[in-house]
């Protein structure tokens, strides 16, 4: 199987992260909902594949099993081609640090890209699990499909909104988009679509599986919990750990991942001419 060496990956990042640092509001806006309705189908679909099985019986399986059907957002977003905050925070620093885009086109696209994932998430939270019945309440007859989705909704909820203090938030959030930026590399770094959704899904069914924080899976996760109204849920809640996810994605992906293998396999000075000889590369 072929695969793209980590120097041609990291090229591949630059290249990728200057295309979509150079996207209109229109592009990024667009394809920015896409991605936030593809990782809000991966949440829907993971909430309803693990709703049956019982912690007690199955244990660490549950979170397996989660992680592993929510991966399907990402599948979705590489493959399919949309625009994720949580992979540009990777892909658009990189082009930053190798001087091929300008800090003020990252931020350009961060906001956007973020509006349109917030909307996406929004739209698939209210309209295709609230309106359809899919996410039941409090009151949906137990035993039924619909009370089963509801209980696990709340379990995930309570304990990300409730739960985790926002230093927890903030470090569980570099974990996750240290790992989700990783997915997004070897993506990158294969060459075929199963190489790609292969390397898509370990990395992401690992984020889940540790209960680490996305902050465009909270934008779906929190604001479903309100609409079905899971108790404690509040609004409060809700922008206080969007922030908090917001901030350690972006130095989970920025630290971790694009300044890191900047450093790597970027990081490399031209010969400079010395008294002896043409000169040597500089270690990078």
């Amino acid at each position: 199987m072929s695969y793209n060496t980590p120097q041609q990956t990291a090229e591949l990042a630059v290249e990728s992260g200057t295309a979509k640092a150079a996207y209109p509001v229109g592009k990024a806006l667009v394809g920015g909902f896409l991605a936030g309705a593809y990782i809000a189908f991966g949440g829907l679909l993971a909430i309803v594949a693990s709703a049956g099985l019982n912690s007690a019986t199955w244990g660490g399986i549950v979170t397996l099993v989660t992680g592993l059907t929510f991966s399907l957002g990402l599948v979705l977003t590489i493959v399919g081609g949309a625009e994720l905050l949580t992979g540009n925070m990777m892909l658009v620093p990189i082009s930053v640090l190798s001087r091929r885009t300008k800090l003020g086109r990252l931020g350009f696209n961060w906001a956007f890209v973020f509006v349109g994932n917030f909307i996406g998430s929004l739209f698939v939270a209210y309209v295709l699990a609230d309106k359809t019945g899919v996410i039941g309440t409090a009151a949906s007859k137990a035993g039924t499909g619909p009370a089963s989705n509801y209980a696990r909704l709340a379990a995930l909820t309570i304990s990300k909104a409730v739960g985790e203090s926002n230093l927890e938030v903030f470090l569980r959030a570099i974990g996750c988009n240290w790992l989700v930026c990783l997915g997004v590399w070897l993506a990158l770094a294969s060459t075929d679509v199963a190489g790609k959704i292969l390397g898509i899904v370990l990395p992401i069914t690992a984020f889940v599986a540790l209960g680490f924080d996305h902050v465009v899976a909270n934008m779906f996760f929190l604001p479903l919990a309100m609409f079905q109204h899971v108790p404690g849920v509040t609004i409060t809640h809700v922008v206080t750990n969007l922030i908090f996810a917001l901030l350690g994605n972006m130095v989970g992906a920025g630290l971790f991942v694009a300044g890191a293998y900047w450093y790597l396999y970027l990081n490399v000075h031209k010969p400079q001419p010395g008294p002896g000889g043409p000169g040597t590369i500089r270690d990078r």
